[in-house]
């Protein structure tokens, strides 16, 4: 039976091999049974069927070794043998692009191969490709009937605008799940958002004026008739009325302190992560050094830090307590 095969490279290609594997896009590889068998049950099973010594019109011999065609292309399979190979042979592959770790992660179940499903998980759920490409991990994981990276992955996708760009993973998912994804997010962003009408937990957090006295546009100058230093108020601008006063710890609100609580409550309706608040902390800190204002500028950056620190322990507590409803 003449074919156009080629030979896989090393060590694939080695001359002492029992059997021959190819490849949907016909590559041969030489492998040994031994080595695929304590790897695979499946594999072991397959192995125990007797082969033909000649070739016949159900069965190709090539070389003296029975060709067994299967349905994975050279990359896959070239990842798969590597994992059933000891390390002295083979390296273990690398699997870090999202639909190589599919097309792995479901051949890995066919041929039984449950370490090298570990290794697709572990692909996939990897922090690396979440924060690049959450909604293809999202597709991805949800294809491979993966829960806990499903979503892992749905979590990171609060990272995107809630109505995300198109993607080609989309095509891997139903309507319902896309759907069911959408209302995750919005009942995140929702429940972000709705953290500006109570700030109790800004206050008790800080507990008293001193510990949030970098807000307060305050500094001393000079000293009063008891040679202590004055206490005079800065130049920054103040709102009237505040929305996002501090009534019980500071008497006034900044203006630019409102503008920073109004601008990331907006922007977490759309992205309701940790990222919306750190990035719009960095402008605000820029901002208000800009002005050289005595009080603020040569405080804000450590007050903004801890301030975002509690803002995202905040959101991440709102949003875990939010379910994405997927059947899998």
């Amino acid at each position: 039976m003449s074919n156009d095969s080629t030979y896989a490279a090393a060590p694939f290609d080695h001359a002492k091999a029992d059997i021959i594997l190819r490849s949907s896009d016909n590559i041969d590889f030489r492998v040994f049974k031994l080595f695929l068998s304590l790897a695979s049950p499946f594999f072991e099973t397959l192995f125990e069927i007797p082969q033909p010594a000649e070739e016949s019109e159900d069965q190709e011999v090539k070389d003296g070794l029975v060709v067994v065609p299967v349905t994975e292309d050279s990359k896959t399979l070239d990842a798969l043998l590597r994992f059933c190979y000891p390390c002295t042979l083979a390296d273990d592959p690398q699997i870090d692009v999202l639909k190589d770790a599919l097309d792995v992660l479901e051949a890995a179940r066919k041929y039984s191969l449950d370490v090298i499903e570990k290794k697709a998980r572990q692909a996939i759920a990897s922090p690396k490709i979440l924060e690049v490409d959450p909604l293809r991990c999202f597709a991805i994981a949800h294809r491979g009937r993966l829960r806990e990276e499903t979503l892992l992955a749905g979590r990171y996708t609060l990272t995107q605008p809630l109505i995300p760009s198109w993607f080609q993973e989309v095509e891997l998912i139903t309507a319902t799940d896309l759907l069911s994804l959408l209302a995750y997010h919005k009942k995140c962003g929702d429940a972000v958002y709705a953290l500006r009408l109570d700030l109790s937990w800004i206050k008790s957090h800080y507990g008293s004026s001193q510990a949030c006295s970098w807000l307060a546009g305050q500094y001393y100058s000079g000293t009063d008739r008891y040679s202590q230093p004055s206490r005079v108020n800065c130049g920054c601008p103040r709102s009237n009325p505040p929305r996002y006063s501090l009534s019980n710890l500071l008497s006034v609100s900044l203006q630019w302190w409102e503008d920073f609580m109004e601008e990331t409550f907006t922007a977490l309706r759309d992205k309701p992560c940790n990222e919306t608040v750190k990035t719009s902390a960095e402008k605000t800190v820029q901002t208000v050094k800009a002005r050289n204002c005595q009080a603020c500028s040569p405080t804000i950056t450590e007050g903004m830090r801890d301030f975002v620190d509690l803002f995202t322990r905040k959101i991440d507590e709102t949003v875990s307590q939010i379910e994405l409803e997927l059947s899998f």
